[in-house]
């Protein structure tokens, strides 16, 4: 335990990326852990100000509508907010990179260097970082643990291994009080749905609920190791008071499951018997992540949604929340 790490209870922290899909989670979560304030920057490019609408409610949250890309809208926040802890869920999605390839990498990047920064400049005391099960590719070996060879496939992952290098080198050189989280595929309540950004389960119950065909790439035998947000949430919450500083730890459950098997789960929990229409397989897609979570289990006491309750609840919001084509 990091006996001189601020407690959450009583703290001022930013979240950036906090108005996004794991983000807002968090956001809530630290209010209920009793954080004095909350602060939010988020350009807004996948996430979305209605995901804060509660928390916003409790009169604690500043959201700023800005890039932490820009070193210089950071320095204004913290300018005008004295900040302990800062949890970095800023990013860009995935499917994002095949589409604007160096700025998906530019941002993962960037943002991480101007927090580091500030940090080194003693403008803030603790970092989390959120990486990604994206950096270690496809499994060398399985279950994938820490020490799995980082081999990122996309450029997305590639600036997501890059962060995590330079967190790691800042708490050598300047020791700062740094860590990184790694959640696997996270999914759940307020996923983005929208256009082709959107997460592989949003994105289908999307088509269901429009009369729109779901989509499956490839052969669908790639797999994913699928973490309920809430449970992500609630492990970082508990890890913060346990990680050593420059330390890095998965976040994922202990089962994984094909896309195709995925696809046809989410069919029948939304009654669809229609097609599934074939395209072709994305390139670069990694195609196995089942993932060792052997050492947060030491850690914290770690408590996983099975997936079908997980799934059912997800669902059960997007049917509540998904607007149909005009």
């Amino acid at each position: 335990m990091n006996t001189n790490r601020p407690k959450i209870l009583g703290s001022r922290v930013l979240v950036t990326g906090g108005a996004g899909f794991i983000g807002s989670h968090l956001v809530d979560q630290l209010l209920a852990r009793g954080a004095s304030e909350v602060v939010v920057i988020d350009n807004l490019f996948t996430g979305d100000e209605a995901n804060l609408a509660d928390a916003m409610k409790t009169g604690l949250v500043s959201l700023y509508k800005d890039d932490a890309e820009l070193a210089t809208s950071l320095e204004y926040i913290f300018t005008k907010h004295k900040i302990d802890i800062v949890f970095n869920c800023a990013t860009k999605a995935l499917n994002y990179s095949f589409l604007n390839p160096a700025n998906a990498f530019s941002t993962n990047v960037n943002v991480v260097l101007n927090l580091l920064e500030f940090q080194r400049r003693g403008l803030f005391k603790a970092l989390c970082h959120f990486s990604t099960s994206e950096v270690y590719g496809s499994a060398v070996y399985e279950p994938m643990d820490e020490a799995h060879p980082k081999n990122p496939t996309t450029t997305y992952a590639a600036g997501k291994a890059s962060a995590d290098f330079a967190v790691e080198s800042y708490v050598k050189m300047f020791d700062l009080d740094a860590f990184i989280v790694r959640p696997f595929n996270n999914y759940g309540p307020r996923q983005n749905y929208k256009g082709y950004l959107a997460g592989i389960i949003p994105i289908t119950a999307w088509r269901i609920l429009n009369g729109i065909s779901p989509e499956l790439h490839g052969d669908g035998m790639q797999s994913r190791d699928f973490i309920y947000v809430h449970d992500t949430v609630d492990a970082v919450i508990k890890l913060y008071d346990v990680m050593l500083k420059g330390e890095s730890v998965n976040i994922s459950t202990d089962n994984q499951i094909s896309i195709r098997d995925l696809l046809q789960q989410v069919c029948a929990e939304m009654g669809y018997r229609g097609e599934i229409m074939n395209k072709p397989e994305r390139k670069s897609d990694v195609l196995c992540h089942n993932a060792s979570n052997e050492k947060i289990r030491k850690m914290i006491d770690y408590s996983l949604t099975p997936f079908d309750i997980g799934l059912r609840e997800t669902l059960t919001w997007y049917q509540q929340h998904i607007k149909e084509v005009a």
